[in-house]
């Protein structure tokens, strides 16, 4: 089993966060969001991942090298495959051509999700959907009486279904996508100015592949700040029961913690109150502050501060008035 992660894009949505930072190695819960899609995939996946193929901008030798580790951590060789130009989610697949040649996973990066099953790698192929009450901004999908997909469309301006496309596609025949890929590539086949996945897996759709779908227990999105301090919280609440949220090399003196909150190694968090959805990442101090439902990120200062809703950058200083904040790496804000 292979897997290809596009995670090119550039994050505008993200911003501030992600001048210095691409989206996915944004953390969650402690971990960077393509870190948790990743083991998230592991569980559902009843065969060994081989490889995973990370689609990139350039985004430098320590987040490649992040990348590969991260495959390591589940048993698969990572590779890292650049994306000169952003010329659709088709085009973005396409970029790991070498690894479509059998059973695969597309991930696109952004989104999260929490699921209940194992994969079905006996069918054509699953696209994992969610029922959304405004399907405009996504793809979605019809299905046929037997309960099979029997129609794709990519952002609807008239309503044709609620079952929105999370991101996530299994496809047993990954030599046959890639065939597809290249008949848009080489006819210059695009929908909405751009090279379609769901387009290519129409084409096979329509040439006899049948493709069930998967429903997620949850879709947690990472577009913007507010979506990504939700899957924050959403994600602590998930996972308290089986991972170690507070590092015992944090320190906390004189405070509360009221969980579900992570605290990473290093931290120091004294004569304040935190939680609950709280994630502070390493070496960051929090002193004389109320937080809740917030990410700090690594080596941040806080201090005199009530804070909420907030997403505070790494190296960050911050202190005084209180507010919600969205705060870059190496910020200094003083109320």
């Amino acid at each position: 089993m292979n897997i290809i992660i596009p995670m090119a894009g550039m994050g505008k949505r993200m911003r501030p966060h992600t001048l210095t930072l691409p989206k996915p190695l944004i953390p969650i819960a402690g971990k960077p969001i393509v870190q948790r899609l990743v083991e998230d995939i592991a569980l559902v996946c009843p065969d060994q991942i081989q490889n995973i193929v990370f689609v990139t901008g350039h985004f430098g030798e320590e987040v490649e090298q992040r990348l590969i580790e991260t495959a390591a951590q589940v048993g698969a060789t990572g590779h890292i495959r650049y994306q000169e130009v952003a010329l659709g989610t088709a085009h973005a697949v396409y970029c790991g051509q070498e690894f479509m040649d059998g059973p695969m996973v597309i991930a696109f990066a952004d989104t999260l999700f929490a699921a209940d099953f194992k994969m079905d790698i006996q069918q054509d192929g699953i696209i994992w959907v969610k029922e959304v009450e405004d399907p405009s901004a996504f793809g979605v999908v019809t299905l046929d009486a037997q309960g099979y997909i029997k129609g794709m469309v990519e952002k609807p301006n008239t309503f044709v279904s609620n079952l929105a496309i999370i991101g996530i596609y299994f496809v047993k025949n990954g030599q046959g996508l890639r065939t597809q890929i290249e008949y848009l590539l080489n006819n210059d086949i695009k929908t909405k100015g751009e090279y379609q996945l769901t387009d290519a897996l129409e084409n096979m759709r329509t040439q006899g592949a049948r493709w069930a779908t998967g429903a997620v227990t949850e879709w947690l999105d990472c577009g913007n700040k507010d979506a990504t301090v939700h899957t924050n919280q959403r994600m602590l609440e998930l996972i308290q029961q089986r991972e170690e949220l507070v590092s015992p090399q944090a320190e906390i003196i004189d405070s509360v913690v009221i969980a579900p909150c992570y605290i990473g190694p290093g931290a120091r968090i004294s004569n304040s109150v935190l939680g609950p959805h709280v994630s502070v990442g390493a070496h960051s101090k929090i002193h004389r502050s109320l937080v809740k439902n917030s990410i700090v990120q690594e080596h941040a200062l806080i201090q005199d501060q009530i804070m909420s809703d907030s997403m505070v950058g790494n190296h960050t200083r911050l202190s005084g008035k209180a507010g919600n904040y969205s705060l870059s790496d190496y910020s200094t804000h003083e109320g």
